[in-house]
């Protein structure tokens, strides 16, 4: 490692603290993630609503609100914006539970779970404002005790 990588590492850490998603209706996202079972933290406020996760944090913000904040025009929604969030799971048949219960919660199904060229099992849904997910296994994905990722 050169001295310039590591004074790079220093100051940009290779990590993901918070994922925000400018969302068009705050409440209703906010029930759609709690439906995933999971809980709104307390350092909510009515402009913005977090969820913890394993590893990071889940920011939900109206979307008009987060394109000023960025200084961005607040355009029109794209079908796909080249972004996928995803959640890995110990098995497949985790996977079509989980998505079985992101269906209960007001999910749309993109692509149902099936096996991957791959080796894995994974599939697709959108949240209330169209932001895709991936439900995946990956075999060649361990986790750690805490239930993150291991890679090397």
């Amino acid at each position: 490692m050169t001295a310039q990588s590591s004074a790079a590492q220093r100051a940009f850490p290779a990590r993901i603290s918070i994922v925000t998603l400018g969302v068009s209706d705050l409440e209703h996202s906010a029930r759609f993630y709690e439906a995933l079972g999971w809980r709104r933290s307390t350092a909510s406020s009515p402009e913005i609503v977090w969820f913890r996760t394993a590893d990071s944090v889940l920011g939900l913000f109206p979307t008009d609100e987060l394109a000023a904040d960025a200084g961005v025009p607040a355009a029109g929604e794209p079908s796909f914006r080249g972004v996928t969030l995803a959640v890995n799971l110990e098995s497949p048949a985790l996977v079509d539970t989980a998505m079985e219960t992101a269906v209960e919660a007001g999910a749309v199904v993109v692509k149902a779970p099936v096996p991957t060229s791959w080796g894995g099992y994974s599939g697709y849904f959108e949240d209330p404002d169209g932001h895709l997910w991936e439900l995946a296994h990956n075999p060649f994905f361990p986790f750690t005790e805490d239930g993150s990722l291991d890679l090397p």
